[in-house]
């Protein structure tokens, strides 16, 4: 794994090349001149992070880069900011002030939406067992700028933590978090965005192992989410109780402890 910049880096890209690379223990290699293809060749063929102004990417040799952008999460949170109701947040009974742990971060979308929601006296802890996702949404969510200042503020609330979920709920004490929330790589793909399916070769596409519920469980003072496709047979395998939705491919799966 690496990290460089553009051609003609800043003195502040520069920086932030390198404090990125010493936060995650990886290495930060100049460009000098070189294409992301040949630095990537000398290096072992490893995936790189490129940062260049205003933009983070993530490259795999042989795929197509991937690039950290909010998404859908933005029109989610535009439609919040005018009052209407997001299906996740009602779900889980959020409320401003909330702490709330994102088991499987991905790409960061649900965990930008959780941050508007619970606001600055809330927390969002985003869960991510991948490296290079880990470095993509950490420096996505410090560097991107949509100009909208409660979003932007929100992604800044934002602590990655690159660990398995299993693992990090484990050392977690009873009822320390509001909501914990699962939302697993769909193991049948949907249809996908060309800037979604790179994400693919990345996550851990894994099932769910019933002792991370039974952990979440312990955990929440509020509620479990479990986000999968409508006709998933994960909600009955773990527990869940589904909530149906017309005409959305999506569901949720709640546990209220």
């Amino acid at each position: 794994m690496l990290i460089t910049t553009g051609d003609e880096p800043s003195v502040a890209m520069l920086e932030r090349a390198k404090k990125l690379a010493e936060e995650f223990a990886v290495r930060y290699v100049p460009r000098r001149g070189r294409s992301v293809t040949r630095l990537t060749r000398d290096n072992g063929n490893v995936p790189v992070i490129v940062l260049v102004e205003n933009e983070v990417r993530l490259v795999q040799p042989g795929e197509k880069a991937m690039f950290f952008h909010p998404s859908m999460a933005f029109v989610r949170a535009k439609r919040l900011l005018k009052g209407e109701e997001d299906v996740m947040i009602s779900t889980a009974m959020l409320q401003p002030g909330d702490h709330i742990l994102d088991c499987t971060a991905g790409l960061g979308a649900d965990s930008l939406v959780f941050a508007l929601a619970t606001g600055p006296t809330g927390s969002v802890t985003a869960l991510e067992s991948s490296l290079p996702l880990s470095m993509l949404l950490t420096e996505g969510l410090r560097s991107h700028k949509t100009g909208l200042p409660p979003f932007d503020e929100a992604m800044g609330r934002i602590q990655v933590v690159n660990e398995n979920h299993l693992s990090y709920l484990s050392q977690l004490p009873d009822k320390s978090m509001d909501i914990v929330y699962f939302d697993p790589m769909f193991r049948e793909a949907l249809h996908e965005s060309a800037a979604i399916a790179p994400l693919r070769g990345f996550a851990n596409d894994g099932a769910l192992h019933p002792d991370a519920i039974a952990h979440a469980v312990r955990i929440a003072r509020k509620a479990v989410l479990l986000k999968e496709k409508w006709d998933s047979p994960e909600y009955e395998r773990l527990g869940f109780e589904r909530i149906r939705r017309k005409n959305s491919k999506i569901e949720y799966g709640v546990i209220y402890p």
